[in-house]
This record gives structure tokens, C-alpha cells and sequence, in this order.
């Protein structure tokens, strides 16, 4: 194998010849110490940004207006805050007049009784008299009215308490939530219970970073929701009967998409903020380097920067502003795929100004079963034209006989039948994914083409059939035979059926080159193609969708039926 000392391949899993493999140009095996290095089969989703159409990025963001991006933190709400709650009580509880204890004692004194707590925040012990549990937190109770008792009864007796019941409580829930209201719960019952019985904070205009908990004039907490999403801390304030919680309007937003975990707007607490505040919200994608900033500024109005993630850092975030974020793809190497016939890993990383045979030497191959001369590349971009060309032609279609005028009712009901026919047609051929095979072998010669990100290049296997598919009555593979014709195999597959178009076939050969069947000599690995025939009587509209099959067979090697 002949090794280029100047190109870097990095190969997607282990390479590993077998005695008998060579690379395609034949001149063996990589030395040990020049093979390609292992890196890992995942590769990273390529970002998601065209930086083609600007100077600084795309014009537009990700979100289409038919989908705006929604608040950081609106799936909150979609979790179990109204669900069943553990039986018990918070040891931090603290009890409150209406709540009822429980207490047993034996020894001297034997009792066993539930005791509510009055309006003054005493319970009324038998024979102790009133003992102040008001503000006592639950874990606190048993060694209060221990205390209590022990007093009258010094010696011989034990006691049991337990905070059996809490007295309910009816909370306010307004403010920018979905359904304001008064909303039954338990003292301990967290904001969360409370704002999920509201079904939550408003999307578009409420804040989920100013909720305030008010108990007559006085805030008793203000709760940042941010604080609980990103690191699970949340104020436990314990409610009163008519406390309230009030969920202010929004504040200033900013909106964050690209290579992000996720797009969304974010909410500041002040009208600006720095880079780095806004770094610590969002959650980026690896391998992130520069950030589009776009907005207006009071005194230089619209402003549209371009900055490396180092420089956003100490950017001037405003209220308003568009921030997105992406992997620049000025990268010095593309990655490209191997499959077929071949031997080693499967996955390279190149230069990206590397040729086809620079990548081909270091591919080892078995020359007895990969058929080295049938070489092609299956291109993202030239699929992308195939489905553009295909598309452009399917809406000619459309546009020309769709909207077609009739003379008399009988023109009427052929329209009908046709305009059915064409529209099943159009639904199934953009179902159809063009290939977007290259054909570069030609006569045994392969074209040094230059790769690009993505290609998949396809060795395939050597073989001693053919296959025919499309307008046949058994489409099969066969044996291939070196004397028989394309007739000959079609009658073999038990001969046309009633809509084949007998004047357009077509052979698929190894290579992915598409060609008329007339007068065509055969090869091991062939497919032939028996394309369908338009069953209409409009000679032009026949012509038409027989072009479309026919460029329907070239991009996806499929015969589609009309």
C-alpha cells in the first residue's frame, strides 16, 4: 500500500488487514506505525447553523414564528406537584391553633387522648393544665409536653405524643398564572403545590424568577424558580390560611438558539447582564466557539456582533437581544465513511482538501471479493440537488395539470380521474430519498475527485448475479449468464406485466451509472429496471410523468408505479 507521509487519516475504529488484503491501489498494507489513529465511533451532530448566508450567521433564527420558543422552565409545571404527598409531617413543621396531638402516658399518670390546639395556641392537658405549643416545631412537640407533664408528675411516667393532624389551609394564587385562584392544601405544602394547582405560571407573560408569598401587607419570601431548575434549591415557607402568592409579569428576556441543549428565552433579573451570566443559564453543545449577538441599543441602534465565546463572556447582554451560539465549522478536517467490501474501520477523518485515492490507499481490501473498479460516492449535497430537481418537477406537474380548465363534463371527469392519479403519484415520489450517488468509475478508471464532508464511499462485493426489479411478474435476482440479454432474464422473472413500459429500460450497474437497456451488454451485479407505463390517454401528460419516473430511477435506482 502506497502511504502518503503528508495526509493525516483518522480512522473510526480499529484497522486491522488480514494477510491477504491490499488497499485499492494495490501496493499492500500501511507500515504499523503509519496507520491510522482509533477515535471513537459517535460522531458529533454536525451543527445546526449555515453560516453561508451573512457576513455574521444566518439572517433568521431557529424559531419559525408558528413556534415560538418557549420560557426556560416551562416544563415545570408538567410533573407531579398535584400528585398524592408522602404521609407524615416536616420535623420542621410548626404547629399552628387547629392542629390536633395525640398523647398517651403510662405509669403514674395513664392517659390516651387527641388534643386540638386552641385559638391561644395552647393544647389543655388533663390534670396538667394548658401547655403553649404554638410555633413548636413537630420535632420539638414530644420533649415540650414531656416537659410539661413532668412538672406535676415528677416521678414514674412516660409519654408519648404525635402530631396526629394539621389543621388545612386555603392559599391566593394570582398574579401572570394560567388560573388565578383560592386553593386548599396543607400548611407544608411547598410553592410548587400551590402554583401547579394554578396549572402553573403564564408562558408568555408571567415570571418564573419574581413569585412572592405575601402574608397580609408583608412579603414573607421572595422565590427565584431558577434557583429550584438549575440547582434544586427553593424556599420552604410554611402557609397560613390566606396567604398569598403573587407571580409578577415577566421581566426583560433574551432569546438563545444554535448549538444549545435547547432553545429558549431566558429571563434576566436586570435589563442587563454580561455574557458570562447568560453562559451560566444556558447549556451549550461541545465544542461551541463563537456567538451571533444581534439587537438595538439605544445609542448606535441595531447591532449585529460576531464574537468568539472568550469575547461573549464580557459581552453587554440587553433585554431583547438574539444570542446565537455555534460550533464554527471552519474546521481543518471532514469526516467521510467507507461501506461495502472492504477491510478495517469503517470511518476517517481527513484533510478537508483530500482526494478520493489519497483516502483509497489506506483502505484495505481483498481484490477476489471487492469489486475495486465499481467505486462510487453517495453525496449529501447532490442529494439535496436530486430532491430540489425532483421537487421542482412534481410542482411543474402539479401546476400544469391541476389547474388545467375543461371544456364539456366528459373533459371534466377525465380531469378528475387524472388529478386523482397525479396527486397519489406526487404523494409517493417526495416519499422517495434520492441517493445521491456519483458515478466516478468509468471503464475501469476512477476519477481523484476531491471529498467532501459526509461522503459515503461504497466498494461493493463482487457478484454473480443480476437483479430485476420494477414491471415484472417475479422480480427476482438470477444467476448472471455471460450469452443471455436483457430480454432473455426478463423472461426468466416470468415476463412484463400488463403496465410495463416496454421502450424505457433501464440498467443500475455496480458503479450506481444508470443507462438504456438497448443493445447493452450485461454484467455480473447489474440491476434492471422495467419502468411502468402512465395509464393515461393525454399523450403529454404520459410523456411528462414517464420523464419524472425516469429521473425517479436515476436518483433512487427505483422503478415508482403510477
Amino acid at each position: 500500500m502506497r502511504h502518503l507521509p503528508w495526509l493525516t487519516l483518522v480512522a473510526f475504529g480499529f484497522m486491522s488487514a488480514g494477510a491477504g488484503s491490499q488497499s485499492i491501489s494495490g501496493m499492500g498494507d500501511l507500515p504499523l506505525e503509519d496507520r491510522a489513529e482509533v477515535v471513537p465511533d459517535e460522531l458529533e451532530t454536525p451543527s445546526a447553523v449555515d453560516w453561508r448566508t451573512g457576513t455574521h450567521g444566518p439572517v433568521t433564527l431557529t424559531g419559525a414564528d408558528d413556534d415560538p420558543l418557549r420560557p426556560f422552565g416551562a416544563n415545570l409545571f408538567n410533573g407531579g406537584f398535584r400528585g398524592p404527598r408522602a404521609a407524615g409531617l416536616n420535623p420542621s413543621y410548626r404547629i399552628l391553633p387547629g392542629d390536633r396531638v395525640t398523647i398517651r402516658t403510662w405509669g403514674a399518670m395513664e392517659m390516651n387522648t387527641v388534643l386540638p390546639v386552641d385559638a391561644q395556641g395552647n393544647i389543655f392537658v388533663p390534670s396538667v393544665g394548658p401547655v403553649p405549643v404554638l410555633g413548636t416545631t413537630s420535632g420539638e412537640l414530644d420533649a415540650r409536653v414531656n416537659a410539661a407533664i413532668r412538672q406535676v408528675f415528677t416521678d414514674n411516667v412516660s409519654v408519648y405524643t404525635n402530631l396526629q393532624g394539621v389543621q388545612p389551609v386555603a392559599v391566593f394564587v394570582t398574579g401572570y398564572v394560567t388560573n388565578p385562584g383560592r386553593y386548599a392544601g396543607n400548611p407544608g405544602d411547598s410553592l410548587l403545590f400551590f402554583l401547579d394547582q394554578a396549572s402553573g405560571i403564564s408562558q408568555t407573560t408571567g415570571s418564573f424568577r419574581h413569585v412572592r408569598v405575601l402574608r397580609g401587607d408583608q412579603t414573607l419570601v421572595e422565590v427565584d424558580l431558577y434557583d429550584f431548575l438549575l440547582d434544586g434549591r427553593l424556599a420552604r415557607p410554611q402557609f397560613q390560611d390566606g396567604d398569598t402568592i403573587v407571580v409578577d409579569a415577566r421581566g426583560p428576556v433574551v432569546a438563545v438558539e444554535g448549538d444549545v441543549a435547547e432553545p429558549f428565552h431566558y429571563e434576566l433579573t436586570s435589563a442587563s447582564v454580561t455574557g458570562t451570566h447568560l453562559l451560566e443559564l444556558a447549556e451549550l453543545k461541545p465544542g461551541v466557539t463563537h456567538a451571533l449577538l444581534r439587537g438595538v441599543r439605544e445609542e448606535q441602534g441595531p447591532i449585529s456582533l460576531y464574537l468568539s465565546l472568550d469575547d461573549f463572556r464580557n459581552a453587554d447582554i440587553r433585554a431583547g437581544d438574539e444570542i446565537l451560539f455555534s460550533a464554527d465549522q471552519r474546521a481543518d478536517t471532514i469526516v467521510v465513511q467507507v461501506e461495502g467490501s472492504f477491510e478495517g474501520p469503517s470511518r476517517f477523518a481527513v484533510p478537508k482538501n483530500a482526494t478520493l485515492m489519497q483516502l483509497l490507499d489506506s483502505v484495505p481490501v481483498d481484490p477476489a471479493s471487492a469489486d475495486v473498479a465499481s467505486i462510487s460516492i453517495r453525496r449529501l449535497s447532490v442529494a439535496a440537488r436530486q430532491r430540489e430537481s425532483l421537487e421542482d418537477s412534481l410542482r411543474r406537474l402539479e401546476t400544469t395539470y391541476l389547474g388545467a380548465s375543461s371544456a364539456t363534463a366528459e373533459e371534466a371527469n377525465i380531469r378528475a380521474t387524472e388529478a386523482k392519479l397525479i396527486q397519489d403519484f406526487v404523494k409517493r415520489a417526495r416519499q422517495i430519498e434520492p441517493t445521491g450517488r456519483m458515478v466516478i468509475a468509468n471503464r475501469g478508471e476512477i476519477a481523484d475527485i476531491r471529498l467532501q464532508d459526509g461522503d459515503i464511499i461504497t466498494i461493493p462485493e463482487r457478484s454473480d448475479s443480476l437483479l430485476i426489479t420494477g414491471e415484472v411478474l417475479i422480480p427476482q435476482a438470477l444467476v448472471y449468464t455471460e450469452r443471455d440479454g436483457v430480454r432473455d432474464y426478463i423472461e426468466r422473472a416470468g415476463g412484463f406485466t400488463e403496465r410495463a413500459d416496454r421502450r424505457r429500460l433501464l440498467v443500475v450497474r455496480s458503479n450506481g451509472e444508470v443507462v438504456p437497456a438497448r443493445g447493452l451488454s450485461l454484467r455480473p451485479g447489474d440491476e434492471i429496471l422495467v419502468l411502468p407505463e402512465a395509464p393515461v390517454k393525454n399523450l403529454q401528460l404520459a410523456s411528462t410523468l414517464a420523464q419524472i419516473v425516469y429521473q425517479i430511477a436515476i436518483a433512487t435506482n427505483v422503478a415508482i408505479n403510477i
